[in-house]
């Protein structure tokens, strides 16, 4: 049986306090599905254990064991012993600490694969637990739409914002920044943004910002020439994507992206929203 786990952008992100009881922060924001795909395969197995293979993208030097779509298995199993072992096959499109959310959709995909494989009948409201467990941003995945995201970043609520006939274009350079690092360069503050109601897609520029962004452009100045770059192509909105480190841009049309100058090595992607 074979899944395609989606990644998604932020549209906006702010980080607005330290949490006094667990040290992680409070966002806002709003997720969006992008139909950037990796591929992810399960198959029961007759092996005394799991079998799991990572191909395509570099994700770094991560253990099978420390891979989210293992300790997705892994909860899973606790409440559903009969799951028998399994190969696992992960091909990885979506780059690995670019802050669109690749990981957390494999582990939340693995979830949603596993319930239909073998028949679980798992109810969402317990889907979303289960992702909640995993990761912060896993639960987006359950459903899947468009959400304004708060708390941790597990908890949503649906919105209605439909960028349908709109192109997006994603930059990430050869570059590796991790949640916590970016984290310590920020300064928690209220957003005053309304992100359950966003504004017209012309408004953004002025209104919508990635909060991570003041303390990661200044070390790493790529990052704002992606931005700029971005705009100067004709760019509607332009932003950094979680905690980075792609940079993406919407279009209301396809632009040639092989005629721009880019950096070697830089993942670029391009695709209809």
């Amino acid at each position: 049986m074979i899944f395609f786990p989606n990644c998604k952008i932020n549209i906006g992100l702010s980080i607005v306090e330290k949490r006094k009881d667990d040290g992680f922060h409070n966002i806002e924001s709003v997720f969006y599905p992008v139909n950037l795909c990796d591929v992810l395969e399960i198959r029961p197995n007759d092996a005394k254990q799991d079998c799991f293979k990572i191909s395509g993208l570099d994700i770094g030097n991560t253990s099978a064991q420390d891979n989210l779509c293992i300790k997705a298995v892994n909860i899973l199993r606790e409440e559903y012993k009969s799951i028998p072992y399994l190969n696992i096959h992960l091909h990885k499109h979506i780059p690995a600490f670019a802050g669109l959310g690749g990981g957390s959709s494999d582990a939340t995909f693995t979830l949603k694969l596993l319930d239909y494989l073998f028949n679980l009948r798992i109810e969402e409201e317990k889907m979303l637990s289960l992702a909640a467990r995993i990761g912060s941003d896993c639960s987006f995945f359950v459903k899947n739409n468009p959400a304004y995201v708060f708390s941790k970043g597990e908890k949503s609520k649906d919105i209605t914002l439909d960028l349908s006939g709109y192109y997006i274009v994603l930059l990430k350079p050869e570059l590796r920044i991790s949640t916590a690092e970016a984290y310590r360069g920020v300064v928690p503050k209220q957003s005053g943004v309304d992100y359950a109601s966003l504004p017209d897609i012309k408004e953004w520029r002025g209104v919508l910002k990635n909060d991570f962004e003041d303390s990661l452009f200044g070390k790493y100045p790529i990052l704002e020439e992606f931005k700029q770059l971005m705009y100067k192509n004709g760019a509607i909105y332009a932003s950094l994507s979680g905690s980075g480190a792609t940079v993406y841009g919407i279009f209301d049309k396809e632009i040639e992206i092989k005629k721009i100058n880019l950096p070697q090595n830089t993942f670029v992607w391009q695709g209809k929203l």
